[in-house]
C-alpha cells in the first residue's frame, strides 16, 4: 500500500475512543468546574450525567474496563451535546471531540438498539440530508401539505389520532416551509451598489434554507449593504454537523468535501455563516478530514475564513443603519454553538445595539440551552421540554417584545414553547432585525 493511500484510509477510518490520542482522554482533572454549568447534570444531580462522569465513562472504556453497550449509549444520547462545559473547563478539555468520538462507537457497536431508530436514522441522517434536492422536493410536499391547510383539516376531523403517540406530539411543531427556498432568493453572485470592499461566500444550510430561507436572503443584503460582494452557490449540501453529532463521521467527511468542492477559496476573502450549530462545525473541516491529502490544505483554508455573520460584520466594521425600527424592547438567546462553539458572544449584542428603536434587554441564563441541540427535542421531549419551559420563563420576565437568536433549531424552540405559553413575543434573527432597518434606511 502506498503512504498516500495509507493516509487516505486512515483519514476516512472512524474516531473511536481506544483509537485516538490518550492524551485528550487525560485532560479531565475532575475538578466539577463543568458541573454547575451541565443542563442534564443540573435535572438529576446524578454524576453520570455530568461531563466529568461522562468522561469518566469514556476512559474506562478507551482503557478496556468497560464496554460499549446500551447503558453508555443511553447516556452518551442524553447529553445535549451543548458544550458549556467547555466554556467553564479550566484544563480544556476538548469534549467535541470526545463527545463524537463517543457517538460514533456506539453507532459502530450498534449499541443504541434497532428498529424504528433504524429506520429513521436512514432516512433523516443517511438519506434527506445527504442529499438536497431530495430535502427541498420533500420541503414542497410539507409546504403543499401545510399551504392547502391539509394539516389543519387532518386534525380537525381527528385523522391525526391513528398516527403513533409520538408522531401526533410532534406534528405540531413542524416548522412553517418557506415559499421560495435560497436559490430562488438569492442570485448566484450579487455586487452592492458602491464599491465592493469583500467578496465572500453565503452558506445557506438545509433546514435554514427550508424554513428560513428569507434569513438568508436578509444576510445577504447585509452583507451588500456592508461592502461585500456575495457568492451563494445555489444547490448546498448539509454542512456535516447533524451526522458528526450522530455517531457518523464518515458521512460529515463526505459533506465537507462537497462543500470544500463548492467554493473558490482563493477568491473569498470569507466564508459566511448564519447559523450557530453549524459554524461551530464548519470552523473544523480541518480536524474532521485531518490525513486526507487531497483535502487537508484546503480544509485548513477553510477553517481559517469560515465566519459566523455577526463575526464578520464586527471584524470589517458595521455600517450602522441610518434608519430605524419601531420602539421596542429586544432581548436574545444565544445559540449553544455560537457562545460555547464558537465563542461568539458579544458580537450579536454589538450590532442589536446598533440599530436605532431597539432597546436591548438582557436575558438570565441567556447561554443556558434551551433544549433544542440538533435533533434533541425529538429523541429526548422530556429533558428538550423542562429546558423549554425554563426558557420561556425567562424570557416573559425580560418584558421583551420579540428575542432575537441565531439558529435554526433554536429558533423553532422559542417559537414552539412562546406559543404553547400563550406568549406573543417575536422571535427574530439578529440579522433580520439589522436587515429591517438597512431597508427603512433606503
Amino acid at each position: 500500500m502506498s503512504e498516500t493511500t495509507g493516509i487516505a484510509n486512515q483519514a476516512s477510518s472512524p474516531l473511536s475512543l481506544k483509537g485516538m490520542d490518550y492524551s485528550v482522554l487525560q485532560q479531565c482533572m475532575h475538578c466539577g468546574m463543568c458541573l454547575p454549568t451541565c443542563p442534564t447534570y443540573d435535572t438529576t444531580r446524578l454524576e453520570r450525567n455530568s461531563p466529568r462522569g461522562r468522561i469518566a465513562w469514556m476512559r474506562a472504556i478507551a482503557d478496556g474496563e468497560m464496554s460499549v453497550d446500551k447503558a453508555f449509549a443511553d447516556e452518551m444520547y442524553y447529553c445535549l451535546g451543548c458544550l458549556a462545559c467547555t466554556t467553564a473547563c479550566p484544563a480544556g478539555v476538548d469534549y467535541p471531540t470526545l463527545f463524537e468520538a463517543a457517538r460514533a462507537d456506539i453507532e459502530q457497536a450498534e449499541a443504541a438498539g434497532h428498529g424504528q431508530r433504524d429506520f429513521w436514522r436512514w432516512l433523516a441522517v443517511k438519506t434527506l440530508f445527504m442529499r438536497p434536492r431530495l430535502l427541498r422536493f420533500v420541503g414542497r410536499v410539507l409546504r403543499l401539505y401545510q399551504w392547502t391547510n391539509t394539516d389543519v383539516f387532518f386534525r380537525k376531523i381527528g385523522l391525526m389520532r391513528l398516527a403513533p403517540a409520538r408522531l401526533r406530539e410532534l406534528e405540531p411543531q413542524t416548522p412553517r416551509v418557506c415559499a421560495k427556498f435560497s436559490h430562488q432568493l438569492i442570485e448566484p453572485e450579487e455586487k452592492p451598489t458602491g464599491e465592493s470592499r469583500y467578496r465572500v461566500g453565503l452558506l445557506t444550510g438545509c433546514v435554514q434554507d427550508l424554513a428560513f430561507s428569507d434569513i438568508n436572503r436578509d444576510t445577504a443584503d447585509v452583507l451588500l449593504a456592508n461592502g461585500c460582494a456575495v457568492v451563494t452557490p445555489p444547490v448546498q449540501s448539509c454542512c456535516g454537523s447533524l451526522h458528526a453529532h450522530n455517531g457518523e463521521l464518515e458521512l460529515a467527511r463526505e459533506l465537507a468535501r462537497r462543500n470544500l468542492d463548492l467554493f473558490d477559496l482563493d477568491s473569498l476573502d470569507a466564508v459566511i455563516t448564519n447559523a450557530g450549530g453549524c459554524g461551530s462545525h464548519l470552523k473544523h473541516y480541518a480536524k474532521l478530514l485531518d490525513g486526507d491529502v487531497k483535502y487537508r490544505d484546503r480544509a485548513h483554508a477553510w477553517d481559517k475564513k469560515c465566519k459566523d455573520i455577526h463575526e464578520w460584520l464586527v471584524e470589517i466594521g458595521i455600517s450602522p443603519p441610518k434608519g430605524g425600527l419601531a420602539e421596542q424592547a429586544v432581548t436574545y438567546h444565544e445559540s449553544c454553538h455560537l457562545c460555547h462553539g464558537q465563542k461568539v458572544k458579544a458580537q450579536p449584542r454589538e450590532l442589536l445595539r446598533a440599530i436605532p428603536g431597539l432597546e436591548f434587554v438582557e436575558l438570565p441564563e441567556s447561554d443556558w440551552c434551551c433544549g433544542s441541540a440538533g435533533i434533541y427535542n425529538i429523541t429526548q421531549p422530556e429533558q428538550a421540554g423542562k429546558l423549554q419551559h425554563r426558557k420561556v420563563e425567562h424570557i416573559s420576565k425580560t418584558g421583551a417584545v420579540c428575542v432575537a437568536t441565531a439558529n435554526p433549531g433554536c429558533h423553532l424552540q422559542l417559537v414552539n414553547g412562546l406559543r404553547e405559553q400563550g406568549l406573543t413575543v417575536e422571535v427574530r434573527h439578529p440579522i433580520s432585525l439589522l436587515a429591517e432597518a438597512y431597508r427603512r434606511s433606503g
